[in-house]
């Protein structure tokens, strides 16, 4: 299990130099194709570190506003405070912030740069479906996500898909429009380097929002299963962290203050994932962010 966490920490640090690349290279194919010339690749370059930074310093705020979340009283959620502030005390972390939201249907997430800037969030489905134990195996799993530094490439991955999202729209709009001043040129010249540049970029701009999706399923599918384990070790209660799961599988209530941006943070998609569960149920199990429940809960139970 330890060498996992290290091979995905090692991962985190290449998933966010690809994230940083692509921003990068769909903000130069936008310069290009309104012929910025080389100062395009400056405005790249500044482009794609100030989305770094605005995701480093404000992707916690944008993942707890998008979810409505609003910070736990302690007098009125002592239990949720007493069970984060007691697993917090075994496992060597900082207490990160408690949040809760408004839904009935039972989550929960946990997101920030690093487990001295983190918080967790649950809504009040969950506190109302689960017992004392399973609570815990819950916010076990989330607090196994700071330990093992999850929580920072998860949420920078919400403002990569953003906006890698924006700037491919942005880009393809200019060019259904008007065609930019580059491809201009480009269809006027005789062909060569130049053409084949432009059509790179056209594919770049039409395939990066897939490109930064399959970033995103690479943040969550497998470290998932990974913080089960963590949260089973930080617990020493299998049954709990299965029965748990087992509720949330058996569940089909969706959570309505999410999107697909936010989805691969939560410990189960809170997303429609059957028919029952909505209309675009089919198109978001072609891009799960998560295992199937039963695989989850089947490692578990041989634990």
């Amino acid at each position: 299990m330890y060498d996992q966490v290290a091979r995905n920490k090692r991962r985190s640090y290449a998933l966010l130099a690809l994230s940083f690349l692509l921003v990068a290279a769909v903000t130069w194919v936008v310069t290009y194709l309104i012929d910025l010339g080389p100062i395009g690749v400056v405005i790249a370059l500044l482009v794609a570190a100030g989305t770094s930074a605005a995701a480093w310093w404000g992707s916690e705020r944008v993942a707890l506003s998008v979810s409505r979340a609003q910070p736990a009283d302690p007098d009125t959620y002592a239990r949720l405070h007493n069970l984060v502030e007691g697993l917090c005390i075994a496992s060597g972390l900082p207490k990160p912030g408690i949040y809760v939201i408004g839904d009935d249907a039972p989550n929960a997430f946990a997101t920030g740069r690093s487990p001295e800037h983190a918080s967790i969030a649950v809504t009040t489905g969950l506190l109302l479906m689960m017992s004392r134990v399973e609570l815990e195996a819950v916010v076990a799993h989330e607090l196994s996500h700071i330990k093992n530094d999850d929580v920072l490439v998860a949420t920078l991955a919400v403002t990569c898909v953003g906006a890698v999202a924006i700037l491919s729209d942005i880009g393809i709009r200019f060019m259904w429009w008007n065609g930019g001043r580059r491809g201009r040129q480009d269809r006027d010249s005789t062909g060569g380097p130049a053409v084949v540049l432009a059509l790179a970029g056209f594919a770049l701009l039409a395939a990066a929002p897939l490109i930064a999706r399959l970033l995103q399923f690479a943040v969550s599918r497998r470290r998932e299963t990974l913080a089960d384990v963590s949260a089973i070790q930080m617990t020493r209660y299998p049954p709990a962290l299965v029965s748990a799961l087992t509720k949330l599988r058996d569940d089909t209530t969706v959570v309505h203050a999410s999107s697909r941006a936010t989805a691969h943070l939560w410990i189960e998609s809170p997303i429609a994932r059957i028919e029952s569960e909505g209309r675009l149920s089919k198109l978001n199990r072609m891009f799960d962010t998560h295992p199937p429940l039963d695989e989850r809960i089947a490692a578990l139970q041989e634990l």
